[in-house]
């Protein structure tokens, strides 16, 4: 039997011990960063996150063995470089805090363009010389102007998912263009018995939050006009219920603490009104005075009117909390 040597032990028991301390583990691709921007990037996750690199056979035996078996599932997504993430942060977090630490790099011959790789027209600070040629054969349409080396047109000199040829990676560089993107790639993540992989994890944080908002004021409007009572509808009821007993008193002339104030404006405002269309000679001095200065002064109160599209604006007033509730799922 093939004797094991201790620190091999050791690598993976740390893995193992780690894994089952923490609640969301994840795999990340380390492949192609430069030694001194991976050390940036740790430092970047602070205490946020812990990241262990170690080699594939290594990761897989820790996951075989952890305490939950949904992990051992994570041993499908090592690739490149792979490495293991710890950390309590949510997943959605913790890929955006790795994708906002990428920084852009040059084009290496042989790699794949994550996108299309366009140089924009315009001058160059190249003088006349052997680059022109350079330019041109790598595609890009170029002449001398003013004693200048200058690009005619924008062109797309490699398109997404094709491989940079040398000379273009190379006449890419001298134009200072760095189309590539250096990073952790987070793989896949398991929070509880849930495995995320990075399609998941990449979201339009504003849409998504909109989607979410959208859905809550569409469930909020649902369970308050069908009278279903919870923490959020219960106060909106209340009040649609405190607004139409209001307006139902008032229109019923039954008076209260609330409502003999509105109902006097009421009847005030309804006997002005008959008055004003008797002639002036039918009136009193007191009552023609107050009608000659209706036009320029407003009564002390007016009746309260059903208004049905109030309890939406009140329903409306929930949304901008519950949308600053769900922007701390992204940070």
């Amino acid at each position: 039997m093939n004797h094991v040597a201790d620190w091999k032990k050791e690598k993976v028991a740390e893995l193992e011990d780690l894994t089952n301390a923490h609640e969301i583990v994840g795999i990340v691709n380390l492949a192609d960063i430069p030694a001194k921007q991976l050390q940036t990037m740790r430092k970047s996750l602070g205490d946020k996150a812990i990241l262990k690199m170690s080699r594939k056979n290594f990761i897989k035996i820790a996951l075989e063995n952890a305490e939950k078996e949904v992990v051992e599932d994570l041993s499908n997504y090592l690739e490149g470089q792979p490495a293991m993430v710890f950390t309590e942060t949510n997943p959605f977090k913790l890929f955006k805090i790795l994708e906002d630490s990428k920084t852009e790099a040059p084009a290496k011959a042989g790699s794949i363009a994550p996108a299309d790789i366009v140089v924009p027209a315009g001058d160059t600070s190249f003088p006349p010389g052997p680059i022109l040629g350079e330019l041109q054969q790598a595609g890009i349409p170029a002449k001398i102007d003013k004693g200048k080396i200058v690009v005619t047109d924008d062109a797309t000199v490699v398109e997404e998912g094709n491989e940079i040829p040398k000379n273009v990676a190379d006449i890419l560089t001298k134009l200072e263009i760095h189309p590539m993107e250096v990073g952790i790639d987070l793989l896949a993540v398991c929070e509880g018995d849930t495995i995320y992989t990075a399609d998941v994890l990449a979201i339009d944080e504003e849409e998504t939050i909109q989607i979410i908002a959208t859905a809550y004021q569409s469930a909020l409007n649902l369970s308050v006009y069908a009278g279903i009572y919870n923490s959020e509808s219960t106060p909106v009821i209340i009040q649609n219920a405190a607004r139409d007993a209001l307006n139902l008193a008032i229109n019923a002339n039954i008076l209260t603490s609330e409502t003999t104030d509105k109902i006097l404006s009421k009847a005030y405002l309804q006997m002005l009104a008959v008055a004003g269309k008797l002639s002036a000679e039918a009136l009193d001095d007191e009552l023609n005075e107050k009608l000659s200065s209706q036009a320029t002064a407003a009564p002390a109160a007016a009746p309260v009117e059903d208004n049905t599209e109030e309890p939406e604006e009140e329903e409306e007033e929930e949304e901008a909390p519950a949308a600053a509730g769900l922007g701390a799922l992204f940070g």
